[in-house]
């Protein structure tokens, strides 16, 4: 009886966290969002050399995009001019550098746990965009067109009142929350269950600091195990409470978060299968290798 009273309350206490976190976080970008015009992103995301794959990656931590948002943005940037790096870097930064998930991570997980995740799917994020161009990986892009629908409500947002603003954003977050909802219950479900009735030395056995090979295990159970952060990090904060590495869980979150099977799906609509191919793998490595580090560094 103790067992089940612990469980419902870490699920009631993190639910109301998530759910917390989720619509400030989301109300707060959209509000930033609404004094950044679509043109001048465009502009900052081509800029020479490196720096625009830095501007890119920054942008893709500003939005909380899923695929099915972040993929159409992504050949609105091929179709606009934008360079083929520069919008790589954005499509690999979007799901990793999801505000979400670096919210999440900094409140569950802990702020030098965050800070270490941000750098170093950020870093990747830069260097994966640079070096995809330079290595002329833009000749997998399929010809696919989308019609640009900038228009003049973009430019009249920045025009509402602050109360205005404040209210298309709370709408604005709590559509982007409804359809996850489902997800993120799912997720503390089931980490609450971890939590109250996981033994702790089958934790430790199969994915604790000892196991090596549990971090790269873990970055291909996060593709089919992992649609969305919000399901995700509920079950790794409760499995490192059992035990499991920190490293292992950042590993199944990176993996998940970039490999998940929807935007692989997506990507092979507009990418070759040698590029997609490419995606996967980098992002494969980036999860392993962040995996080992946060091991050794946390």
């Amino acid at each position: 009886m103790n067992t089940l009273v612990e469980t419902l309350k870490y699920f009631v206490f993190i639910t109301f966290e998530l759910i917390a976190l989720f619509l400030l976080i989301s109300a707060a970008v959209e509000i930033i969002l609404m004094y950044i015009p679509q043109d001048k992103i465009r502009q900052w995301l081509s800029g020479r050399g490196i720096f625009g794959n830095v501007m890119a990656a920054g942008f893709g931590a500003l939005t909380p995009f899923c695929a099915c948002s972040t993929i159409p943005m992504t050949v609105g940037f091929l179709n606009a001019g934008v360079p083929f790096g520069s919008t790589m870097s954005f499509l690999i930064a979007s799901p990793l550098l999801n505000p979400i998930i670096i919210g999440m991570l900094g409140a569950m997980v802990g702020i030098k746990a965050m800070i270490a995740y941000f750098t170093i799917a950020f870093i990747a994020s830069v260097l994966f965009g640079f070096v995809l161009e330079k290595t002329g990986m833009q000749r997998y892009v399929k010809n696919v067109r989308l019609r640009n629908e900038h228009t003049k409500t973009d430019e009249n947002k920045r025009a509402w009142p602050i109360k205005h603003k404040l209210r298309e954003a709370s709408v604005s977050a709590w559509g982007s929350l409804r359809p996850v909802l489902g997800y993120l219950l799912v997720g503390v479900a089931l980490g609450a269950g971890i939590y109250g009735y996981m033994p702790q030395n089958f934790v430790l056995k199969i994915a604790g600091p000892d196991n090596l090979f549990a971090i790269p295990v873990a970055a291909v159970l996060g593709i089919p195990l992992y649609i969305r952060a919000e399901t995700a990090i509920p079950i790794g904060v409760a499995l490192m409470a059992k035990g499991m590495s920190i490293g292992t869980v950042i590993a199944l979150v990176i993996g998940g978060a970039g490999m998940a099977i929807p935007e692989m799906t997506m990507l092979a609509s507009i990418f070759r299968k040698k590029l997609v191919i490419m995606i996967i793998a980098v992002i494969f490595l980036t999860a392993v290798i962040a995996g080992y580090l946060f091991n050794v560094l946390l």
